[in-house]
């Protein structure tokens, strides 16, 4: 792959070298990244517990073989054949349809700014665990030992307004340090560490976990097939959301990585990695978390912030070499945490290279700035406004870059860009798919998120 960034030709017909990824490894483990975060280790392993465990599964599956077939393909390829992030890419599109492309650019701001909201609410939460992974290693969590109040007293005065400024401002400047030193120097260098280190602790956090006793109450339960569950149609409804939000299609963060892929790569491969692998994290995250809590007596269907900061802890504080665990398990959190975050901040800060023509540093200066202040104020809210986001903008910036793909640009356009790097021709399957399928569904998560409250 290329040792260089790839070549774009700039508003005054100058060509141009943008930043990009030095290999194909290093471009699948960021977006791997990318999708591997809350999402995988708070909400999936809650999802399958809350709904029976194989009767969740089968549909999200499902749901992950569908949105990695069609949505993931689609915003690579889209972000690759534009060489820009969404607003240049749905400017594009527009313009290959009506010859104007001022209406795509306004569009296409509706997912950046998602991304930019859902990157300040996830920088409260990233530095919630900075706290966390900190006290683990100081062994203050552990010292809690199983006294709910404590534990429960030291996660309301985190989660507080202003409540957790110090720690929220290192996760900011970290973000800020790992996106400054560029996408081949920075993301790409970080994700090689922080991936292949967050498999391997999960793997040894299972199968400690299987030792335990009182485990196999949690395999057991996730194993478990309901046949009547299946006919639920909020169950298929809430799968939907969970493959649709974990694989990270947003119409963001996988339109601008891919922009930085060459054109000599495979994303039909490369989308079919992500999906793989961002469901083994999903998978492991549910064997380590609910066969944990079986052996601690812990109730299996909680979910959301508490069961990371408050039940958690307390299952790991009851637990034989508990302290052990809950750092190795806290830290593969935070490379969860900030491959994400990174991702949901690389859309805004490639949109204040684009518009304001300044260097990276100085794009990345201004975002972090932005995102420290909003974040630091939005600390006793972070929950509803991350809600917010998620139902609302994200469902809508994913169905927004399918119809521009598959609708707007046109079939031509979609299988030059898919077909580009690859050894076989995409099948003639997937512009149907992605239009008659993936856009619909996009919209019923959308409506679908608003009645329920939310399925990501």
């Amino acid at each position: 792959m290329r040792k260089k960034g790839t070549k774009v030709m700039g508003n005054n017909g100058i060509e141009l070298e943008r930043d990009g990824f030095k290999s194909r490894t290093g471009f699948i483990l960021a977006c791997i990244g990318s999708a591997v975060g809350m999402g995988n280790i708070w909400r999936f392993p809650y999802m399958v517990s809350a709904w029976g465990g194989m009767t969740f599964l089968i549909p999200y599956v499902l749901f992950v073989i569908l949105i990695g077939s069609t949505g993931v393909i689609e915003e690579m390829a889209l972000g690759r054949a534009t060489k820009g992030g969404p607003i240049k890419a749905f400017g594009d599109c527009m313009q290959m349809r009506t010859g104007k492309r001022k209406a795509g650019e306004a569009i296409g701001f509706i997912p950046v700014l998602g991304s930019l909201a859902l990157a300040m609410g996830y920088t409260v939460v990233v530095g919630w665990i900075f706290k966390y992974t900190y006290l683990a290693f100081s062994g203050k969590l552990s010292a809690m030992g199983n006294d709910m109040s404590a534990i429960g007293g030291m996660f309301g005065s985190t989660a507080n307004t202003f409540g957790n400024n110090m720690w929220l401002i290192i996760a900011m400047v970290v973000t800020a340090v790992i996106m400054a030193l560029g996408i081949a120097g920075g993301i790409e260098k970080a994700n090689k560490v922080m991936m292949p280190l967050l498999f391997i602790m999960f793997v040894g956090l299972g199968i400690y976990i299987f030792t335990l006793p009182g485990s196999s109450a949690g395999y057991k339960y996730i194993f478990t097939l309901n046949p009547k569950g299946l006919l639920d149609i909020k169950l298929w409804i809430y799968a939907f959301g969970q493959a649709f939000f974990s694989l990270s299609i947003a119409g963001n963060g996988t339109v601008i990585y891919g922009s930085y892929l060459s054109d000599k790569e495979n994303v039909v491969s490369s989308a079919r990695n992500v999906a793989v692998f961002d469901t083994i994290a999903a998978l492991l995250a549910a064997f380590v978390i609910i066969p944990g809590m079986a052996a601690g007596g812990a109730e299996l269907s909680s979910g959301g912030p508490g069961l990371m900061f408050i039940y958690l802890v307390n299952v790991f504080n009851g637990m034989p070499g508990g302290k052990i665990v809950g750092i190795v398990f806290y830290v593969c959190v935070l490379f969860a945490g900030m491959s994400s975050l990174v991702n949901l901040y690389e859309a805004p800060v490639a949109t204040i290279q684009e518009k304001l023509k300044l260097n990276r540093v100085a794009s990345v200066g201004i975002i972090a700035v932005a995102g420290c202040v909003v974040s630091l104020v939005i600390q006793g809210i972070v929950s509803g406004w991350m809600d917010a986001v998620s139902i609302y903008i994200c469902p809508l910036g994913a169905m927004l870059a399918a119809i521009m793909f598959f609708w707007v640009a046109g079939k031509k356009f979609a299988v030059d860009a898919v077909n580009s790097g690859t050894d076989k021709p995409i099948g003639k399957w997937f512009v149907p798919l992605g239009k008659y399928v993936l856009v619909p569904l996009s919209l019923v998560a959308l409506i679908a998120g608003a009645l329920l409250g939310g399925i990501g």
